[in-house]
């Protein structure tokens, strides 16, 4: 990719979240009316689960990754990655849209208008397996064109109404994540692990360019996620090609602009053993820049012990932002799977609800299956790229907190 020349990216780039209190599933609000179609009686006479048994019947198969459960619960958790709990509660959140305004076709083959859970099921399936849209309408006994539809409103309906589940904590949770990841890895001040990943995608040959052919010659979107103690996104940027580098897709990003601007990653200092300060910071791979807010593992060789516990201790919650890409990419396999043709403008919508998806299951306290989360690398196929850039206050902070580590073990 040439130099000094700023690549196009997708038109609905993503960018950070603002700060706001996550909300709970008893306080999400519903959508007003705002003039459209008054809502159907049938949806208001509580849940539809006709379409579970239905849907059930028609599969006796696993989707390649293992076996179908026996238990029926257990098998609503392998096919839309929640309970039924969650089910009902991703439903609350879009109930109103999606039977105020219905789109055109929604009639399934008995000549009725489909539920809001139904419209949900197909979204989520949609969404989960990455399957092709005909397998997921033959599944649910309705068209191609109809889980296009059903599954673009969903969508967009998250993408308005389900954004408090993705937001930079308050400093009372902050608080709350560098303890909790201090008792982890023993690095104070820690609020988080920044990591990225490719989503590959066929483009139509007008469309295709070096900017998105990516360093495996495939073409692909980035996504870019910080995670707290607990793998939740609490920032994520999307809609910039794959074949720019991790450093330089970082440089673009709001959240870098906002932590040199001070306005994030500004909280508390901390005071180390040798009464030197530590502000906060978050932790990423080598393919990342060393800069004051963003501590990088030493390189080279013959380190120093104080160097060697540092990249340990580095590496321990550097590793959560990796698990959950693995664990975002697992669990909606839309992500993880070659997505055919899409529009550029519209892939970050599909990319950012499924990190809502993913913080709202953490939020409603519920488990995935083992097997969900993928058993390799969310990047698989891509090479790290070291990063040499190594800013000198974010050297003397990494030496601040190397240096603190071991009064920080002698004491625990």
């Amino acid at each position: 990719m040439a130099t000094g020349k700023k690549p196009k990216k997708g038109k609905r780039k993503i960018r950070g979240s603002k700060k706001a209190k996550t909300k709970g599933p008893s306080k999400v609000k519903r959508a007003k009316s705002r003039g459209r179609l008054a809502a159907l009686p049938a949806d208001r006479r509580g849940p539809d689960m006709e379409w579970w048994d239905a849907f059930l019947s028609k599969q006796d198969e696993s989707d390649g990754s293992a076996p179908v459960p026996s238990d029926e619960e257990e098998a609503f958790r392998y096919f839309f990655r929640t309970s039924r709990r969650t089910f009902d509660y991703i439903c609350s959140i879009v109930r109103d849209d999606l039977i105020s305004m219905p789109p055109s076709g929604l009639i399934n083959i008995e000549g009725r208008l489909l539920s809001v859970e139904k419209q949900v099921a197909i979204a989520m399936r949609r969404l989960a397996s990455g399957d092709p849209q005909v397998n997921i309408g033959a599944s649910f006994g309705v068209g191609q064109s109809t889980v296009s539809q059903v599954t673009w409103r969903f969508i967009e309906s998250m993408e308005e109404r389900a954004r408090h589940h993705l937001v930079w904590p308050d400093q009372e949770r902050m608080e709350d994540i560098k303890a909790k990841l201090e008792a982890v890895s023993g690095l104070p001040n820690c609020c988080g692990a920044i990591d990225a990943t490719h989503i590959t995608m066929t483009l139509p040959a007008v469309d295709s360019s070096e900017d998105w052919c990516d360093p495996a010659k495939n073409y692909s979107m980035f996504l870019q996620g910080v995670v707290d103690d607990e793998m939740r996104f609490i920032d994520i940027v999307t809609g910039w090609p794959g074949g720019l580098t991790v450093s330089r897709l970082l440089e673009y990003s709001g959240f870098y602009k906002l932590c040199e601007a001070g306005s994030r990653l500004n909280g508390p200092v901390r005071v180390s053993g040798n009464d030197a300060e530590i502000r906060e910071f978050i932790v990423g791979d080598i393919c990342y820049p060393l800069l004051p807010w963003l501590m990088t593992p030493f390189q080279g060789k013959n380190l120093s012990t104080p160097m060697v516990n540092f990249n340990a201790r580095q590496k321990d919650a550097k590793m959560l932002g990796t698990r959950a890409l693995a664990r975002l990419k697992g669990s909606w396999r839309i992500l993880d799977k070659v997505i055919w043709r899409p529009a550029k403008d519209k892939l970050p919508s599909i990319i950012l609800v499924c990190c809502l998806l993913h913080n709202i299951i953490l939020d409603c306290k519920d488990e995935l299956l083992p097997h969900i989360q993928l058993p390799d690398h969310h990047d698989t196929g891509y090479n790290i790229k070291k990063c040499k850039q190594e800013n000198p206050i974010g050297k003397v902070m990494r030496d601040t907190i190397a240096g603190h580590l071991p009064i920080y073990e002698a004491k625990s």
